[in-house]
């Protein structure tokens, strides 16, 4: 009988975690400040409807960011979806398909036509220069798409979107507390879409943000998250709101954010080190003298080089509880309904499948500390060696 080969990436005796550690696993900040505040919702029974909570979480965030106006949604696919009504955008939209599939879903929701774009392969955003050939008669804007955080080539879309006269809007999901050429993220494009799901850094259990510098889309957007009331109803709209307990949780994460962040600069300097020169295994890179969040810690696998493909490397971490994750596989072109609408996409999107098979997302945040990542990074260590023998 034909012995099986056996597979070089899963280890004999890995490290087995007790408790799961995982992507995205919630940040919970200052506890006595929240209950606290929860306390003083249930005394005045403002539970929802702009209440007071959610005037001082938007009243911060427009503070930090240094924008004029931020209206808080209940997530942050509603708000791609109010904003995208809020410019009478139309027909299509050119988008990354390496992104998380929310940013097709809100087009294609409303009707509108998501055109995949590629990426560029050093920073996972959308590639300016692929825009323009996917812009026809039909084009009425552009969503660039913050990966990690790491902002979009925001110059280069703007001066496309002028000159074709088209909307630009960002997904900022990644963003927040982020900036390019010192400028904070949130003040680019029409407008910018934040996301506090309790997977994010600061989080509101459920929750996003809209934020821009134009007067008349904040008045716009404003309305139409509350059904169209501005007095009377005076547009179409829907049920966006943030209620009071949500945004009591943001603003208890957002007095933490700078310790929050803190936390993530020390686990990516733990991986850093301890992932340092392993052949075939690339760590992405911030930019320091920008403000980052350091959310997420992003691998890239050479399968060439390692002898091991990455969702061999992901099948061994998830027998040890570790619980890494394929951001973003397959691909938004990749699922429904847009695999069955557009099937040959993938022939112009050569770099984000190239991506779409070599990304691994690490566990970081609050509920990790160094030993942990020395020793997720002791069995990344194994399985690599391994496969060279």
């Amino acid at each position: 009988m034909k012995k099986r080969q056996k597979n070089p990436a899963i280890s004999e005796n890995p490290i087995v975690f007790k408790e799961s550690l995982h992507v995205g696993k919630p940040n919970v900040g200052n506890r006595a400040r929240f209950l606290s505040h929860i306390d003083d919702i249930l005394k005045s029974r403002w539970f929802t409807n702009n209440g007071r909570f959610v005037q001082e979480f938007e009243w911060r965030i427009a503070e930090k960011l240094n924008v004029d106006h931020c209206v808080v949604v209940c997530n942050a696919t509603v708000g791609l979806e109010i904003v995208l009504r809020a410019l009478d955008i139309t027909g299509e939209v050119i988008i990354p398909s390496f992104t998380f599939v929310a940013t097709a879903h809100a087009l294609q929701w409303l009707g509108i036509t998501p055109v995949f774009c590629d990426v560029n392969p050093a920073t996972h955003n959308i590639d300016p220069s692929k825009v323009e050939a996917l812009i026809t008669s039909r084009t009425t804007g552009i969503i660039g798409v913050h990966i990690w955080g790491r902002p979009c080539d925001v110059i280069a879309l703007d001066e496309i979107a002028r000159r074709r006269g088209l909307k630009l809007l960002f997904d900022a999901a990644h963003a927040f507390g982020c900036s390019h050429n010192g400028r904070m993220i949130g003040n680019f494009g029409h407008a910018e879409v934040f996301s506090f799901h309790a997977t994010k850094f600061v989080n509101t259990f459920e929750g996003g943000a809209i934020v821009t510098n134009d007067d008349e889309l904040a008045k716009r957007v404003r309305s139409m998250k509350n059904f169209g009331f501005d007095g009377d109803v005076i547009s179409i709209g829907t049920n966006g709101k943030m209620s009071e307990i949500s945004a009591a949780m943001g603003l208890a994460n957002l007095g933490d954010m700078e310790k929050l962040i803190k936390t993530n600069i020390r686990n990516y300097h733990c991986y850093e080190k301890e992932l340092k020169n392993i052949h075939g295994v690339t760590l992405i890179s911030y930019d320091r003298n920008e403000r980052s969040n350091y959310q997420y810690v992003i691998l890239e696998i050479d399968q060439d080089k390692t002898g091991v493909t990455r969702d061999q490397l992901l099948k061994t971490l998830h027998s040890c509880n570790i619980l890494a994750r394929r951001y973003f596989h397959p691909g938004c072109h990749r699922m429904e309904p847009y695999k069955s609408l557009f099937p040959y996409a993938g022939l112009l999107l050569p770099e984000t499948e190239r991506l779409c098979e070599k990304v691994l997302c690490l566990p970081t945040g609050t509920s990790v500390s160094e030993n942990d990542i020395q020793q997720i990074c002791e069995i990344i260590r194994g399985v690599l060696g391994k496969s060279r023998k």
